[in-house]
């Protein structure tokens, strides 16, 4: 784990606790939101999950490169979509109870 750590973390008079609190730090899940440009409703999205973005890793798919074609041919008329770690999770609107539930059964695990 110490590789992961900054050097100025890795310092022999850094405190122990600061050392103990960094390497503890849970992983946090993973939503992805697969989105073109342009999106009201995935506009409208972002919006709704602002309260939650501590609680998750944000990472955001453009469906419109190359690169993502499986992607756009799967979700052109469905956007936003959203994966919670790889696994669908929702389309269209953000569900705030679903999202609640899935983050909750997340941290359940990871204790």
């Amino acid at each position: 784990m110490c590789w992961l750590l900054p050097r100025t973390l890795l310092s022999t008079k850094t405190p122990v606790h600061l050392l103990r609190r960094f390497s503890s730090q849970k992983e946090l899940p993973t939503l992805t939101l697969f989105t073109k440009d342009p999106c009201p409703l995935c506009d409208e999205a972002r919006e709704v999950l602002e309260p939650y973005k501590h609680r998750y890793i944000f990472h955001q798919v453009d469906i419109t490169l190359p690169e993502n074609k499986i992607w756009w041919d799967r979700y052109k008329n469905d956007i936003p979509v959203f994966h919670l770690n790889k696994q669908f999770l929702m389309m269209h609107r953000v569900n705030t109870k679903l999202l609640e539930k899935r983050l909750a059964e997340f941290d359940q695990e990871d204790q």
